[in-house]
């Protein structure tokens, strides 16, 4: 086989030849006697976030603080600002309670839409069970 018109280079490996065909030891997946597993009902929740629509913030205020926030692309941001305003309501996160209401209080905290004087404050944003 030619790649990129180079020759193939000689085996310089420093493995013996005797060992190169014998069958590679394979690891027992077997959990330790003392590990624990967790099972189904064990299992940590996720929860949601989120963002809440209203008429007191512009979708550049949303691109932005989304961005700002959870570094989203432009893309991603512009499409939960789409959503938001289309249903009234958008998933930003799914994760563990305290990131989730870190990232409400994040959210409830960036300011008020600079390009709208009625915006008053922050957008709204709420945490739920991700069933």
């Amino acid at each position: 086989m030619r790649l990129c018109g180079k020759r193939p280079m000689a085996d310089t490996s420093p493995v013996p030849d005797r060992f190169r065909s014998a069958p590679a030891l394979m690891a027992n997946p077997s959990a330790a006697p003392d590990t624990e597993t967790a099972e189904p009902d064990q299992l940590v929740p996720l929860y949601r976030v989120v963002l809440l629509d209203d008429d007191d913030h512009t979708y550049d205020y949303v691109i932005e603080m989304l961005q700002r926030i959870f570094i989203f692309t432009m893309e991603q941001a512009y499409r939960h600002a789409e959503e938001v305003d289309r249903c009234g309501r958008t998933v930003i996160i799914i994760c563990e309670l305290p990131q989730a209401e870190f990232a409400r209080d994040q959210i409830q905290s960036y300011g008020a839409d600079w390009r709208l004087p009625r915006s008053k404050g922050s957008m709204s944003a709420v945490v739920e069970p991700a069933a």
